[in-house]
């Protein structure tokens, strides 16, 4: 089967975020696809299959299948562009987190996702514990904490305690402040899906861009993700949707033998 890696949010390899992408001509097992993710062993590996004027697509981090993941989506979304001759200027996919659409213009993709809810909660004291930092509000959504932290040094200097962010319920907890030179930043942190630091995590946007339009009153936004290899996002909240825009690099093209 053919596989690529792509770097993601980005215009530059080793930058972004890595995904390795699998276009498939039909399904194969849940085993086998989780498999492949195991080994190529980066954050994310992406499969997906074309039904006509669709495509079908399915996410895996190197320890399950999650419902949700944009870096990877854009990714894909760059194969199909670059490397499947695919000549129309919207690509439609269908996900366990129903359509997700990716629009090309230029060098830039753009994400229209579904936007998250979130809801203000007390801030646990295991997660006070994990980051050992001051805590301005916490906030829930479906399966991600957003914690809101005090400035950008702070996000970038963060060390958090992995194992103590095991403890929490929440599989993915996302740390975010208002940035210096762009609207916020953000970093991302998931142990309890194989995932210590995500380095630019699209999925983390659908509950950060409503918390941040809402919050500074604008509804086009730019992000910065602050891992160790930075990515950088055009954002935009359309209420029940949100907007992500990024780039996307190949890295590597190749083929896989299962």
């Amino acid at each position: 089967m053919n596989i690529f890696q792509v770097d993601a949010f980005t215009s530059k390899i080793f930058k972004g975020n890595p995904a390795a992408v699998c276009p498939l001509e039909k399904w194969i097992s849940t085993e086998i696809m989780q498999a492949i993710a195991e080994e190529n062993n980066l954050s994310e590996t992406v499969f997906f299959v074309q039904k006509k004027h669709q495509f079908e697509i399915k996410w895996f981090t190197p320890t399950c299948e999650i419902d949700l993941c944009g870096h990877a989506t854009l990714a894909a979304a760059h194969i199909i562009f670059s490397e499947l001759n695919y000549k129309e200027e919207l690509i439609e996919f269908i996900s366990n987190s129903g359509v997700l659409t990716v629009s090309k213009k230029d060098s830039w993709y753009t994400l229209n996702f579904p936007s998250e809810e979130i809801k203000k909660i007390e801030t646990p004291k295991t997660l006070l514990k994990a980051l050992n930092v001051l805590i301005i509000n916490t906030y829930q959504g479906k399966w991600k904490l957003l914690v809101e932290l005090e400035d950008e040094e702070t996000i970038k200097n963060l060390a958090p305690n992995f194992s103590k962010l095991c403890e929490l319920d929440s599989l993915g907890i996302i740390v975010t402040a208002k940035g210096n030179k762009v609207d916020f930043v953000s970093r991302f942190f998931a142990p309890k899906i194989g995932i210590n630091e995500d380095p630019v995590t699209g999925s983390a946007h659908t509950l950060l861009i409503p918390f941040w339009a809402q919050k500074l009153k604008k509804n086009k936004l730019e992000a910065s993700q602050l891992s160790k290899r930075t990515g950088f996002l055009k954002c935009k909240y359309l209420n029940n949707r949100v907007e992500m825009s990024g780039q996307a690099i190949t890295f590597l093209k190749g083929k896989a033998t299962i």
